[in-house]
């Protein structure tokens, strides 16, 4: 892949976009990187290839790799009753569930029968403690202030969900014992060496050198400077382009047999095949067209960040694009949404 001639710094003047980093994929290899603006406006400190922006909800395809991961190892049935393993807290059992059972499949292509309550999932509050799932879960947090339970039955409708999530987060928790960053660590990022990439919930003020500050839609920094998403298998995840570029890469690799985290290709297939009711739906990812054209794509969009990551794993092409301000509009309507568009494949 390659961009069309785009200038980006002149749409980047025309959208008041702080700082944008850029990745490209070509033959299922990293083939350019390209960063441009600050990290903070009215500084100096220029976007690098190191700097960290918030990945926002794309941290969810980094959710599904984990999950098969540790389907891979024998560990989960993506078909089972999520509730046989879960200790620490239960899905509640209603009329819904009779039938149809929360599943692993179901939650990574939001299709469980859960829904997000209104204004739930906001970024950390700096005077709250960081909230344990379970008190989540249980509506027992200023985060999520009623309880998660299943709202249509599962499988039969898609409900975008970040409780889904936080249900798996809490599953992996539960069955293996460590905490979720944690196992990250040890499945994915070291072994693919994403070593710009966390999912730290601490205030990053202390550290904010590498870290990109987000910006409002006039250019101006958010309330607060870093936003931090509590809910790492949700949206907690930091990194940049070259990371993410990373694991796109590693599930091309999957596809053809030479997984570094010993991914088989039927788990890699299982991703970005369709799933449920819905034929855009994959596991942490959506879908477009079918068969060696497949393309596949992840959106994350909140305060003061957007990015998107679009893939076609089988032709090992794709690109990720982040920029530090959030232009309060979709993000194919913006900046990012000019870039994919002069993207040539």
């Amino acid at each position: 892949m390659k961009l069309k001639k785009i200038n980006i710094n002149e749409r980047m003047e025309h959208y008041n976009v702080a700082g944008l980093t850029i990745g490209l994929i070509n033959n299922g290899q990293l083939s350019m990187t390209e960063c441009f603006g600050v990290l903070e406006e009215g500084t100096q400190n220029e976007v690098n290839s190191n700097s960290l922006f918030s990945a926002c909800s794309m941290s969810k395809f980094l959710t599904s790799v984990l999950v098969m991961k540790l389907t891979e190892q024998g560990i989960f049935d993506l078909d089972e009753d999520v509730n046989k393993r879960l200790t620490s807290w239960k899905v509640p059992d209603n009329d819904l569930t009779k039938h149809e059972k929360v599943t692993l499949r179901k939650l990574l292509s939001h299709q469980s029968g859960i829904i997000d309550p209104e204004d739930s999932f906001i970024e950390l509050n700096s005077n709250e403690d960081i909230p344990f799932m379970v008190e989540l879960l249980e509506g027992r947090t200023p985060y999520c202030t009623d309880s998660i339970e299943v709202k249509y039955e599962p499988g039969s409708d898609f409900q975008y969900s970040d409780a889904g999530f936080c249900i798996i987060q809490q599953l992996i928790e539960d069955v293996t014992g460590k905490p979720f960053k944690e196992l990250m660590h040890e499945l994915i990022f070291g072994p693919l060496k994403m070593e710009n990439s966390t999912l730290e919930t601490e205030i990053l003020e202390a550290k904010s050198g590498g870290f990109s500050c987000g910006h409002k839609s006039d250019g101006k920094i958010v309330d607060v400077r870093y936003p931090i998403y509590p809910y790492p298998a949700a949206s907690g995840l930091w990194t940049n382009p070259t990371d993410l570029a990373t694991l796109v890469i590693e599930l091309m690799d999957a596809l053809k047999g030479e997984s570094k985290i010993g991914l088989s290709t039927s788990k890699a297939k299982e991703i970005i095949n369709p799933q449920g009711c819905k034929e855009w739906s994959g596991l942490g990812l959506f879908l477009d067209d079918s068969e060696q054209n497949i393309e596949v794509s992840s959106l994350g969009w909140g305060v003061g960040f957007q990015c998107m990551m679009v893939a076609y794993p089988y032709l090992g092409k794709g690109a990720v694009i982040m920029i530090n301000t959030d232009l309060g509009t979709h993000q194919l309507k913006g900046i990012i949404g000019e870039i994919y568009q002069s993207l040539i494949y």
